[in-house]
């Protein structure tokens, strides 16, 4: 196996064979970039694309667009205020308003009112958008035609444009060059954090370079699947693909070229440092790579179209970046040689500097009581992930869901004041023609339905739609919603469905609270399986992952806590602790494979506690630097204006930050230290003898190259 790797090493770095590597990924680079910049327009932000799979309100969706060609239009509602009283003037403007709308290319069907509210003092339009292919996009361009209609009106006549389609406008605005506005922010958080951690000006470039290469080479295979092998993308698995392709690849870049930079002391020759660099550090690369795309792939798992689409895109996304640190960035390094480490290049023969740093001191000191360090630490990990009992899932109403205050919003508002606050959101029935009259019945008849329409019937189909009295994004409208339910499904041989906007947000809460409890368990055994096969042992993984399970929970009470007392948050989407799960606990194990592969590695000479320190003082410093980087990384999602994306920017950043300064350093170190060669049962290793902590701590040096390069 040894010999195998080597020789692989030798291929992507030998001497000739280094520049056909560049120009291969040139080509692919070449090939991919236009196909890249297709990926926006292949994303699929409809509701379909979003609905949970098997759901009743996906159903009556399929039925409306399959029996009464409706579903995909988004009612736009215009609401006309004067609080003391609408006039003549005013009605004339709402009037001369609904027929512009009504020559507007996305706007179908017939546009209704302007209604009068009760109490006199609102108007309200509703007309239907039709997004076409341009999803929340198409949407946001019409809104924006329809504020510029309806912006010259008389004086103290208030309007805005509300309903679904105004907040989807809203949330177009907040998209739009969501991918420039990531890449950019993310690469100059690399680049900061790459400067500092080199002192050089010129090596961030290499690893910028290929990561930037694996992310275009990612979107394009992306967009090739999402085109042709019908894999739904939306802007939030485009968003997170870009953050994590970059995140990761950079991270993994890090390992690499912290070997290499150890081996260029060892080894006169570049190319022969890479080779042993790449035998070396590439199957903690590769083990850590496999467990973030496995990971992502549990999530075919999910019921909703959004969470399973999500998991082959990312596994995709991880596997390219892999397949570039390990191909064309060696290739970079070694092509451009030591002087791109300047001013602090890594010369022939010169000691290794980790030997004396801050992660050898580290060590030393959780040397001498390892048992109370990691008592200690568990423990406040532990109080952080109180927390939790704080932390308030569920489905957000759209005044909760962004960070700052869209004009949708006060539109909801002023719906709320002056009409049904259900208005332009209905509950939708379809059930069996013959039985339609009974189906109206018992949904008119029940509490919190305002009124119902007359049946439409389209080949033995009846459709239905109810006014909501509740606001449809709040829990008073989803206690309706199960109410129809129970109503209709009482009336005999009806087959009646219930679904639109309520009822979808209702079944996403449902699936969410489903697919946390089947990928959850999944992602611990596929992670379980991997360190097992890459330690060859039993106990390391078990106690590893019980040390991420913990810092996942840590990482969401103290989440929990910033989001309400910092942040002002109402809560936090229901979804958002499975994603910060699977994040964390393929992500976080990485820290701990780079450590433990590590150790594993020294203890096989020196005895598991001295290879712990050693381990500790190698790779503190990259694995802390890796850390920042993704940490950095995915905080840019935190500069998003939708909550959403903030929380999740925001909790994985933490969770990677305990990861790499707390989670590995100290507690993982500490019980290494304490448990011993126990660590590796039922491996041979385990059989080792072994040093006491303190003696284990009296000496830490990374060995030369006689200990570090055995026979194949």
């Amino acid at each position: 196996m040894g010999a195998s790797r080597r020789r692989l090493g030798t291929l992507v770095c030998g001497r000739r064979s280094k520049w056909a590597v560049v120009v291969f990924w040139l080509a692919i680079m070449a090939a991919a970039f236009p196909l890249s910049a297709e990926l926006t327009g292949a994303q699929e932000n409809d509701a379909a694309s979003w609905l949970p799979g098997s759901a009743e309100s996906t159903r009556v969706f399929e039925v409306q667009q399959e029996a009464f060609q409706t579903g995909e239009e988004v009612p736009a509602i215009i609401v006309y205020e004067r609080p003391g009283g609408i006039t003549p003037e005013d009605q004339a403007k709402a009037a001369a308003d609904a027929e512009s709308f009504a020559d507007l290319d996305a706007v179908t069907g017939e546009v209704v009112g302007p209604v009068p509210s009760a109490d006199g003092q609102a108007l309200e339009v509703i007309a239907q958008i039709d997004p076409g292919d341009g999803g929340w996009f198409e949407l946001g361009d019409t809104v924006e035609e329809m504020n510029d209609i309806v912006s010259d009106g008389p004086d103290g006549l208030t309007a805005h444009v509300a309903g679904p389609g105004g907040v989807a406008a809203d949330f177009a605005e907040a998209f739009e060059g969501i991918d420039s506005t990531l890449l950019y922010a993310a690469m100059g958080v690399v680049i900061v954090i790459l400067l500092i951690s080199y002192r050089s000006p010129v090596l961030w470039i290499i690893p910028v370079f290929s990561a930037f290469t694996a992310l275009t080479a990612a979107q394009a295979v992306v967009y090739l699947l999402a085109e042709y092998a019908d894999v739904t993308v939306n802007g939030q698995t485009a968003g997170i693909l870009l953050v994590l392709v970059f995140g990761a690849s950079t991270d993994y870049a890090l390992l690499l070229i912290a070997r290499y930079r150890e081996e260029l002391r060892r080894h006169e020759d570049r190319h022969e440092a890479m080779a042993f660099a790449l035998h070396r550090a590439g199957p903690a690369i590769v083990a850590s790579a496999s467990t973030v795309a496995i990971g992502m792939l549990c999530l075919l798992a999910a019921d909703m179209n959004s969470t399973r689409g999500m998991g082959p895109v990312l596994a995709v996304g991880v596997a390219i970046g892999l397949a570039a640190m390990l191909t064309l960035l060696p290739a970079l390094l070694v092509v451009t040689g030591r002087w791109v480490f300047w001013p602090v290049r890594p010369r022939f023969g010169s000691p290794e500097p980790t030997e004396r740093g801050f992660w050898a001191r580290v060590g030393r000191r959780i040397s001498g009581r390892p048992r109370t360090v990691w008592i200690g630490t568990s423990l406040a990990l532990g109080a952080m992930a109180l927390g939790l009992f704080g932390l308030d899932t569920g489905v957000l109403p759209n005044r909760d869901a962004f960070v700052d205050r869209p004009a949708s919003i006060e539109g909801e508002e002023a719906l709320a004041r002056h009409f049904p606050a259900g208005t332009g959101s209905p509950v939708i029935v379809v059930s069996d023609a013959a039985a339609a009259d009974d189906v109206r019945s018992a949904f008119a008849d029940t509490p919190g339905i305002a009124e119902v329409t007359e049946p439409a019937v389209v080949d033995g189909i009846a459709y239905q739609e109810g006014t909501l009295e509740a606001a449809p994004d709040s829990q008073e409208a989803r206690d309706t919603v199960l109410a129809v339910r129970d109503a209709v499904r009482a009336v005999p041989d009806a087959d009646a469905l219930v679904g639109g906007n309520t009822a979808i947000n209702l079944d996403a809460q449902d699936a969410a609270a489903r697919d946390s409890a089947v990928i959850i368990p999944l992602v611990l055994v596929a992670v379980f399986l991997i360190l097992a096969a890459l330690l060859r042992a039993l106990v390391a993984p078990l106690v590893l992952i019980a040390t991420v399970v913990l810092s996942f929970a840590a990482a969401l009470g103290l989440s929990a806590l910033i989001f309400e007392h910092i942040l002002g948050f109402a809560g936090a989407d229901t979804a958002f602790p499975l994603f910060v799960f699977v994040f964390l606990v393929a992500l976080g194990i990485d820290y701990n494979i780079f450590l433990m592969t590590r150790v594993h590695e020294e203890a096989k000479v020196h005895g598991t506690r001295r290879g712990a320190l050693i381990g500790l003082a190698a790779t503190g410093g990259v694995i802390t630097s890796a850390g920042l980087v993704l940490a950095g990384t995915f905080a840019v999602l935190a500069t998003l204006p939708v909550v959403a994306f903030a929380e999740i920017g925001i909790a994985v950043a933490l969770g990677v930050l305990l990861d790499t300064m707390i989670v590995r350093s100290i507690l993982v170190t500490s019980l290494n230290l304490d448990i011993g060669r126990w660590m590796w049962w039922p491996s041979a290793l385990a059989r080792h003898p072994e040093p006491s902590p303190a003696e284990a701590a009296e000496e830490v040096r990374v060995p030369d190259t006689a200990r570090v390069h055995p026979p194949a």
